[in-house]
């Protein structure tokens, strides 16, 4: 479609970059608005009807809405927060705005529910559309084909990212800039779709309760919004980063940085990330070794731990969201590995040596300490640690009646209570528990065949669970 010239406004529809600063999106918006001298809207909406809706979702995205409002409360910008108090209460409100606008820009992201959402938004616009990609370091237009692990990947990274790290997204979008501001949107879409009342943005447990969400999973204490993200990030850099190469997997250790929930929200980007541990590092560009051998280490001319950081932060983690954005099964069994599929699919009648229900495992109802111990971690936080989430992940496959129902069950439990499910990521760490990015590896065991095998007791002998068992042991 093309652009409206004599459209009224333009307009920034924040779906996935949940944030103001380090925003490709918004930055793109507020260039195409100075362009035309014309107003920006951004409207950040929540609708009530996605896969696994529940309070504890609506809390952790409210807050982050409040914390935008707050921050463009005296910004050249008309923000508009939108959220869903009926079933498809928010349907055909874009299409209304974009009646007026110039074009519409929105945020890229190759997962959940999103790109089904925005290639049926693009046939009902009567104005330009335009998804910009604030994913990743790498953009995901520039990488052509899935890898099969981190090794090709970072590979990959190490001959072509150099050529991007100077294509940073501005820190503050709206800084010194001047554009007419629209003092109020039009009756007629006031007046049908309202902006969200403070009591709903602030998450007060009285308005979620009068919302049709999906689920009842209660809140956690992690709350979300740009401001938060920023202040865990800082705290990681400040005082845990030191530490991350030794102790990360370490569940009583404070040495993970915390931010998975918000960069899967988007109240954080991968560039700000990266751009605060470059700083903590005096890094500069020529510091970039010229090795593109794939090694894990040594390539950014960074500290170790610094390194070990930006090999998740970069490698693993784009290396998913590239895969997702290539392969449109990511979250089916289909898209294992050839090699996976064959040797599960040996072992699929193999005894288990104990079958749980999903509703035993959702209530960590096994005969394993270790793994109820993540699972209540999971309730009642949101979150897993990093290395006992692997661990839950392979024994869940042995669990199971077979391997597609440990799937199911594993996406099941991580995308209704992990506050960084339903991500690129998380689908990465589910499906490496059953073979994706990973190697086949012997013995072959019964169950697993050649995937990689994982018990709780070698857990106990390499990790000091003491502190970590007394706090979420039941």
């Amino acid at each position: 479609m093309p652009v409206n010239e004599a459209g009224e406004y333009i307009v920034y529809w924040m779906t996935a970059a949940r944030r103001v600063g380090w925003n490709f999106g918004l930055e793109n918006a507020v260039a195409r608005a100075r362009e035309r001298g014309k107003p920006l809207i951004i409207l950040e909406a929540l609708r009530c009807g996605y896969r696994y809706a529940s309070p504890r979702l609506h809390s952790f995205i409210l807050q982050g809405m409040a914390a935008n409002q707050r921050r463009l409360v005296d910004a050249p910008v008309l923000y508009y927060p939108f959220v869903e108090r009926a079933p498809d209460q928010g349907s055909g409100l874009l299409e209304a705005l974009a009646r007026r606008a110039c074009l519409v820009v929105c945020d890229d992201f190759p997962a959940f529910f999103l790109p089904r959402m925005l290639a049926a938004s693009s046939r009902k616009l009567a104005v330009r559309l335009e998804a910009v990609d604030s994913n990743g370091l790498m953009p995901l237009a520039a990488v052509e084909k899935p890898y099969p692990s981190a090794y090709a990947f970072r590979r990959f990274l190490q001959k072509n990212l150099p050529a991007h790290l100077a294509q940073m997204p501005a820190p503050d979008p709206l800084a010194d800039c001047e554009l007419p501001r629209l003092d109020a949107l039009p009756p007629e879409i006031t007046q049908r779709w309202p902006m969200a009342p403070a009591e709903l943005l602030a998450a007060e447990p009285s308005a979620l309760a009068g919302l049709p969400l999906e689920y009842d999973t209660a809140p956690v204490a992690l709350r979300g919004g740009e401001d938060r993200a920023v202040a865990a990030l800082r705290l990681f850099v400040g005082e845990r980063l030191a530490i991350y190469d030794t102790r990360r997997n370490q569940p009583s250790e404070p040495a993970t940085s915390g931010l998975s929930p918000y960069l899967h929200f988007g109240h954080i980007g991968a560039h700000q990330v990266f751009s605060e541990i470059a700083a903590a590092e005096a890094w500069a560009p020529h510091r970039l070794s010229a090795s593109t051998k794939g090694q894990r280490s040594g390539w950014w001319g960074m500290g170790d731990s610094a390194e070990a950081f930006l090999d998740q932060l970069i490698t693993w983690r784009e290396l998913g969201y590239s895969f997702c954005r290539l392969r449109p099964d990511y979250a089916q069994y289909e898209s294992l590995p050839e090699w996976a599929r064959a040797t599960l699919e040996a072992h699929a009648a193999d005894p288990r040596p104990s079958v749980y229900s999903l509703e035993q495992l959702e209530q960590a109802q096994t005969h394993d300490p270790v793994w109820n111990a993540a699972q209540r971690q999971l309730l009642h936080e949101g979150v897993i640690h990093n290395y006992l989430r692997m661990l839950w992940g392979k024994k869940i496959l042995e669990w199971s009646p077979n391997p597609r129902r440990a799937l199911e069950i594993m996406i099941h439990l991580n995308d209704k209570y992990a506050l960084d499910g339903r991500d690129p990521n998380s689908y990465s760490g589910i499906f490496w528990c059953l073979g994706r990015f990973d190697r086949p590896f012997g013995p072959e065991r019964s169950v697993f065949g050649k995937v990689r095998y994982m018990s709780s007791a070698n857990a106990k002998r390499k990790l000091r669970l003491t502190e970590y068992l007394e706090k979420y042991g039941g």
